[in-house]
């Protein structure tokens, strides 16, 4: 089995012992993003509907540098440390994606990464 690493700037880099994404065929496998600001890795400032944005801008820097983008992903896994945020994740999810919506899954988690309040992670298709 080939594996390609996926790497990009546009995105934040990995802040431990993994890879942004890993491509195997035609599955894509983004690694999980915070709202960590590319350019600084310092969370984005603002409210949460900015780190949920940041956290979609980041899997949007990844999908593109593995040759797709976010309507190629298949599943997508949401960990909220304050599951009251859930339906400003569906607000700004609507900005992002569009019918037929991926697979999905919401985690209350007790923390996360550099005290961040959401983290995602995702699995794309790309077409052949």
């Amino acid at each position: 089995m080939t594996r390609t690493v996926i790497k990009t700037d546009k995105a934040p880099q990995a802040i431990g012992t993994y890879s942004q994404a890993i491509k195997t065929g035609n599955t894509v496998y983004l690694a999980g993003q915070i709202p960590l600001v590319p350019e600084t890795m310092v969370l984005v400032d603002g409210d949460m509907r900015a780190q949920i944005r940041r956290v979609f801008e980041n899997l949007v820097a990844v999908a593109k540098a593995s040759g797709g983008s976010l309507q190629d992903v298949v599943k997508l896994n949401v960990y909220l440390t304050d599951l009251g945020h859930f339906p400003l994740v569906n607000e700004v999810m609507a900005q992002y994606f569009r019918e037929p919506y991926p697979a999905r899954a919401a985690v209350g988690v007790a923390a996360l990464p550099k005290g961040a309040a959401v983290e995602m992670d995702a699995i794309m298709v790309l077409e052949k």
